[in-house]
């Protein structure tokens, strides 16, 4: 039979026992400790690259190129990590233009950061490559669009997240060939990465069926090109230059470097359209795409970074995604297992593309669409309808796996 006093006597062992800590349950819960969260260290190393600014102040290089879609990325695989207790680490590194990048990485591997995401050159992609062949660590090629390191120089240990340049050509030449433009006037510069550029254009070209009818070498390297002479030359020069091709569709542009390519659109001779890397260009992101859930990723990732998402930031969040969605498949942080899923044909990677992203298994590259735009809308997207392929469509963009000269 309960008395007055037990009302205030229970409600004081409460009090008690919230201060304390002493109950039946907390009694438990303090004898059980939490399960240990497994740690993925993510390495970024950028080496500065040293090139003329771009011609419009829009484009200059920024501090967080890249790194800004890591940090994004970062965030996404800690969210969905915390319920697998897994705590994913990003050490960025930055290396000067004459730095020793094999090092750096060497370093970033002893100190148990397995998956490295490389923003650099493609020679020095090779150098780190060949420098931790005999580990298990992961490397993801984020800047440098070279074929080659998808073909004779491909390497077992590096992936591709941005697509290579053969990608990029085949991309625009599909959007050609729709409109039955069949006919080009290709104008490319004398730096290396512009003959590059050509040779994957005319490679695009034949593949699809199309006819380069005009070519012109433009053989100067740029001077003070944001100079107002250095303007008023190199556009008084246009309408000269681009006077004697024959009678084509569409001009174009192989600049990488931006030494006269801008100035092409809007000042060719004939009034044709202009492609490439100037006027229509081809692309893995576009800063206005916002179909298959993008809106929502260039809304996030403006208000982490202050700003909008270039095709950098693109490649790198796809780097450190894919790391992160293989280490909630495997559910480990092992160098080895990861990289046998990355490489295998379960993994598949969400990227706002309207398609699930993969790997291909004969030379790391990942799958992509491309889309095709102008500076500031999409103006359509690569695949285009029509162009099929055995396997998926998304392979009639670069080299594929019969013509492929990769051999791990």
């Amino acid at each position: 039979m309960f008395n007055g006093d037990y009302p205030r006597r229970g409600l004081a062992i409460a009090l008690i026992a919230s201060v304390t800590g002493f109950s039946g349950m907390a009694t438990v819960e303090a004898q059980t400790p939490p399960a240990a969260m497994t740690r993925i260290g993510i390495g970024y190393l950028k080496q500065a690259v040293i090139k003329p600014l771009p011609l419009s102040r829009l484009d200059n290089p920024l501090e967080d190129d890249g790194l800004a879609g890591a940090r994004l990325a970062l965030e996404d695989n800690n969210t969905s990590g915390k319920f697998l207790k897994q705590e994913f680490v990003l050490k960025e590194v930055l290396v000067p233009a004459d730095g020793d990048a094999a090092a750096a990485v060497k370093s970033l591997v002893a100190e148990g950061f397995m998956m490295i995401v490389l923003d650099a050159p493609a020679a020095t992609v090779l150098q780190v490559s060949d420098a931790v062949k005999d580990t298990d660590a992961v490397l993801f090629n984020v800047g440098a669009p070279d074929t080659d390191l998808r073909e004779e120089k491909c390497r077992a240990n590096v992936l591709h997240t941005l697509p290579s340049r053969d990608m990029l050509a085949d991309g625009l030449a599909q959007y050609f060939i729709w409109k039955k433009w069949t006919k080009w006037f290709l104008v490319y510069g004398a730096l290396p990465d512009d003959v590059l550029n050509a040779d994957a254009i005319r490679r695009a070209a034949k593949r699809f069926g199309a006819k380069i009818v005009t070519e012109k070498e433009y053989k100067e390297a740029g001077g003070a090109r944001r100079t107002d002479s250095g303007h008023e030359q190199i556009q008084a020069q246009m309408p000269v230059f681009t006077q004697d091709a024959s009678e084509h569709d569409v001009l174009v542009v192989a600049d990488e470097n931006e030494v006269f390519g801008p100035y092409v659109p809007y000042r060719n001779w004939s009034p044709r359209p202009v492609a490439g890397t100037s006027g229509l260009t081809p692309s893995s992101w576009h800063p206005a795409h916002e179909q298959w859930g993008a809106t929502q990723y260039q809304n996030r990732f403006y208000k982490l970074a202050k700003r909008g998402v270039r095709a950098i930031d693109y490649h790198a969040w796809l780097a450190v995604r894919s790391i992160g969605e293989a280490a909630t498949r495997v559910k480990s942080a092992d160098a080895k297992a990861l990289r046998q899923y990355l490489k295998g044909s379960d993994f598949s990677l969400a990227a706002f593309k309207g398609q699930k992203l993969t790997y291909r298994p004969w030379n790391g590259q990942l799958r992509h669409t491309i889309v095709v735009g102008d500076r500031h809308i999409p103006v359509s997207w690569s695949p285009q309808p029509g162009f099929l392929h055995q396997v998926t469509p998304l392979d009639t963009l670069g080299v594929d796996q019969p013509e492929s000269k990769c051999r791990f």
